[in-house]
């Protein structure tokens, strides 16, 4: 059985507060206006710099991510990814477009 490899975290407490503003997009209550937001700007929802640059996971994130090193980098954009994955079937279809061509 494949076990994916732990990597150490460098700086927890960025990563915690982007983790919080992905987990919070993408929570019940807050999920269609997040995907309602992306694809008003014409952009995928795979699209994860693009959406943090347009600032939909707001200033915070945009910022602590980019303070963050390449391997927390890249430890975000696979949650990020995850949480994408995880949006229920309906509320996927509803937004179609956004998660189509990926």
């Amino acid at each position: 059985m494949f076990e994916q490899a732990t990597i150490p975290i460098h700086d927890e407490k960025t990563f915690a507060e982007v983790r919080q503003a992905i987990d919070a997009a993408f929570g019940p209550a807050q999920v269609e206006q997040f995907l309602r937001r992306v694809s008003s700007a014409r952009l995928r929802v795979r699209q994860f710099e693009a959406i943090l640059a347009h600032g939909f996971l707001g200033p915070q994130a945009q910022k602590g991510y980019g303070m963050l090193g390449d391997s927390d980098r890249g430890q975000i954009r696979e949650h990020y990814l995850r949480k994408l994955e995880q949006v229920t079937p309906e509320v996927r279809q509803k937004f179609f477009k956004v998660y189509a061509g990926y």
